[in-house]
């Protein structure tokens, strides 16, 4: 018997389920539409070059690799593997971008809702093939970029029906000045900052233990400091007192101009600052964020600012800042929370099976005309119709008609 359920990982999506997913894209798409953001597609498959070219962070572990083919498979010394399946839209993106930078704008705002693979163990919310939703603005060197993607992706989660989004603000900057002040080495950073990475999973215990591996002595003074501006009655303040001359002033300037436009612009959530925050993609170079929903204990979208990574395939850099909807997790608690959306009306026409050709063909016309402001379906008609009747109403048909001597007749 061959297998009747998808890859681990995997999943089926009934009409339903299907036509839900489909309104949530919509809404996404019409919201950042609304911003001056146009919709792209890259391929699914990539050079495996691109994407193990030490800009994915972790997920360069995750990748569906793709076998060479037939005579390159069977001559194969060395890589066995040229192609991947692409981990996330953004190192696709940057390479978009270089091969069609001639066609596009100088400031580009791109759109991309697509799938993703990742070879990850799948839990609750995660999946190895799952749709991403991104947009990203190449070409802007000011925090406007920021501040655009933050306001568009809660306003489209506002459009979704959360109005409890909380985004989390820090700078890739700000962690290199405060590993600094904490007298940590450039070899130490980048083991402090996975670290750091992980204090929602080990906590601050964890952390800390991890630290004093790292550089001993000096875990105690560095979470210390985590506590006090954490603590304190605005963190950015403190932060910005704590970290004194280590912290460039064109840094703390960019994040002050971010949370005031954003919270004085938004009014479906906060933004707030998190020195914290590190994320794990090593592509990123300044700002960095993630966005939160009551109900759901991880993120639920991130993204920062990433000025080097079109560097390296066109040899100049490019500023570049995106952001970054995980899909999955946002209709899975849409489910949860009961958001639903108004189906569409749908008409059915019912018919003999035995029907003549020429009465077939004035159904067919009738239906054309009444498909410019409903979806209509045609069905034969079976016996038991009180089934048949059922069975319409669960798929969302709400007028049912029978096609008898030459007239349409409502039935429901």
């Amino acid at each position: 018997m061959l297998p009747r359920t998808p890859a681990k990982g995997m999943r089926d999506f009934l009409p339903t389920d299907f036509a839900f997913r489909q309104q949530v894209l919509n809404i996404i798409q019409k919201t950042y539409e609304s911003y001056g953001f146009s919709r792209i597609e890259t391929p699914a498959v990539e050079n495996i070059q691109l994407l193990t070219s030490k800009q994915g962070g972790d997920n360069e572990k995750l990748i569906f690799k793709i076998l060479k083919r037939g005579e390159k498979l069977q001559n194969a010394t060395t890589d066995l593997c040229d192609l991947g399946l692409r981990y996330d839209l953004t190192v696709p993106l940057a390479r978009f971008y270089s091969n069609n930078q001639g066609q596009l704008p100088a400031v580009f705002k791109a759109i991309q809702m697509d799938n993703v693979w990742r070879a990850d163990r799948p839990q609750r919310g995660r999946f190895r093939q799952f749709v991403q939703c991104d947009i990203d603005i190449i070409g802007e060197p000011t925090n406007l970029a920021e501040t655009e993607l933050i306001t568009a992706t809660m306003n489209a989660l506002s459009n979704l029906g959360f109005n409890d989004a909380k985004v989390r603000i820090s700078d890739r900057r700000l962690l290199n000045a405060l590993a600094e002040c904490c007298g940590f080495t450039d070899e130490q950073k980048p083991a402090i900052f996975i670290a750091l990475d992980k204090l929602d999973k080990i906590g601050v215990t964890g952390v800390m233990e991890e630290v004093e591996q790292i550089a001993p002595g000096k875990a105690v003074d560095f979470v210390n400091m985590l506590n006090r501006i954490n603590s304190a009655p605005n963190p950015f303040a403190k932060c910005v007192e704590e970290l004194g001359d280590f912290l460039p002033p064109a840094v703390r300037q960019n994040l002050e101009e971010i949370l005031y436009v954003t919270n004085n612009s938004v009014k479906n959530g906060k933004v707030v600052f998190d020195v914290t925050l590190v994320r794990g993609m090593g592509y990123y170079t300044g700002t960095i964020y993630e966005i939160s929903l009551e109900g759901l204990g991880s993120a639920v979208g991130g993204g920062g600012r990433y000025d080097k990574m079109i560097g390296k395939i066109i040899g100049t850099d490019v500023p570049a800042c995106g952001f970054s909807i995980g899909f999955e997790r946002i209709v899975l608690l849409m489910q949860e929370r009961g958001i639903t959306f108004e189906k569409n009306k749908g008409i059915a026409v019912l018919v003999d099976k035995n029907l003549d050709k020429k009465s077939l063909v004035d159904v067919m016309d009738a239906c054309r005309q009444m498909r410019k402001t409903h979806n209509v379906t045609i069905i034969n008609r079976i016996k038991n119709l009180g089934y048949q009747l059922k069975q319409l109403a669960e798929q969302g048909i709400d007028e049912i008609y029978e096609y008898k001597n030459g007239a349409f007749n409502k039935i429901n």
